[in-house]
């Protein structure tokens, strides 16, 4: 079956993802698109792009082609939901070290909680990489300060 033939493909996910938001990655000096912002990322046969617009409120979408051919993509839009308790900065932080410790295990979904200081981020998915939904989140105790939601999976020629 289709993702059978690019059984590299869910590292390949992780790797270009710790390479590029997360590790303080290339942003692309030309962008794909008027106003986003594009951070890339190649190994061999392998390319993934993830454009987006906006800075604290924002929305995106990550591209992997093998071959020159989109075989998988995420889209997601995030927003910070009490400016009150947490800024951009803050919240931008707080997912970079939490999905840095969960890029080292390996993976991007499966749920994951990680507390930054006085916040926790928490993760919660549906599916596995093939085909997915999820919500990102940060609390500061039991109020929700920012929110992410995001899908996506293989796309068939």
């Amino acid at each position: 079956s289709y993702p059978e033939r690019f059984p590299m493909l869910e590292e390949f996910i992780v790797r270009a993802k710790s390479a590029t938001y997360v590790g303080g990655g290339n942003k692309s000096a030309t962008p794909t698109r008027k106003g986003s912002h594009d951070l890339g990322y190649q190994s061999g046969d392998w390319h993934y792009i993830d454009s987006y617009f906006g800075g604290t409120d924002f929305i995106g979408q990550e591209v992997v082609w093998h071959q020159g051919t989109a075989v998988w993509a995420m889209s997601y839009y995030g927003r910070i939901l009490r400016p009150d308790m947490i800024d951009g900065a803050t919240a931008g932080s707080v997912i970079q070290r939490s999905l840095s410790t969960l890029y080292r295990e390996g993976r991007f979904l499966g749920g994951f909680t990680h507390p930054v200081e006085n916040l926790v981020y928490v993760d919660t998915n549906e599916g596995e990489f093939r085909s997915f939904t999820g919500i990102e989140r940060i609390y500061r105790g039991h109020v929700e300060t920012y929110r992410l939601d995001y899908h996506g999976g293989i796309i068939k020629p």
